[in-house]
């Protein structure tokens, strides 16, 4: 069984319901045993410089992972608990990584920092934002093996459980940079798209990742061959018993 968060397991057991959530239906939204999620890494021979492994002021929704469309769609109602993400180290030479972060900072606007976002999916590939997490500054994360409650790569609680939708999808918004991308993939088994409409082959010049709940953006930028290293985890939602005294109760019948 999946691990929940000890967050979310402490809050649960404050009202003596852990047992049944133990046993609750739990999802893992964006991999499967076949296709983790990973710490990404340049490609071999490849150069820092013509390294895109970097995720810059966006959103992004994963759409085929490993041959599997649309990894990230919510099949049952239920709450989205926490995420993973894979976070690359960049380099391994610390004054070489200094002058890089500083350099990644400067440029897109501060440290890396990445918001959990659940989407629901319009016409001409157009996504409303219905739910998003807090804020999560990553940086003490980049290449780090971490202990529990946390583990590599690293599991976040959401803190305030997400509700989900079937037909909903998971996304991984962006708001600085992040180095959460495997490239050089399988391009009939890999595609990811983002938040914007034109100029796909280069960074985001502005602000492109969607911020707040009840906007819509058009996802035009498709990117194949491409993995963004993110998975959800959800609860499903348990249907009352029918001898539940605080269940729902259908409404009286019209005479």
């Amino acid at each position: 069984m999946k691990r929940i968060s000890l967050a979310l397991a402490a809050g649960l057991s404050a009202f003596g319901v852990l047992a049944g959530v133990a046993s609750a239906q739990i999802l893992e939204l964006g991999q499967t045993s076949s296709a983790p999620v990973a710490t990404p890494a340049c490609p071999p021979n490849t150069s820092l410089a013509n390294c895109r492994i970097v995720l810059t002021r966006t959103t992004a929704v994963q759409t085929e992972t490993n041959g599997l469309i649309n990894p990230t769609k919510v099949t049952k109602d239920g709450w989205i608990i926490g995420f993973t993400v894979g976070l690359s180290k960049l380099v391994s030479d610390a004054k070489t990584e200094l002058g890089l972060l500083k350099g990644l900072d400067a440029k897109y606007g501060g440290p890396p920092q990445i918001v959990l976002s659940v989407l629901k999916p319009g016409r001409k590939n157009t996504f409303t934002v219905v739910a998003q997490s807090a804020t999560f500054h990553v940086l003490p994360f980049l290449g780090s093996v971490l202990e529990e409650p946390l583990s590599l790569p690293p599991k976040f609680t959401t803190m305030t459980a997400l509700p989900v939708k079937k037909g909903e999808v998971v996304g991984l918004t962006v708001l600085t940079w992040a180095p959460v991308l495997t490239y050089n993939l399988t391009p009939n088994k890999y595609s990811y798209r983002q938040s914007r409409r034109a100029n796909c082959t280069n960074a985001a010049a502005t602000q492109t990742s969607q911020t707040r709940v009840g906007a819509s953006q058009q996802y035009l930028c498709d990117y194949t061959g491409t993995r963004v290293q993110y998975s959800a985890t959800e609860i499903v939602n348990r249907p009352y018993p029918k001898t539940y005294v605080g269940g729902p109760t259908a409404p009286p019948k019209k005479k």
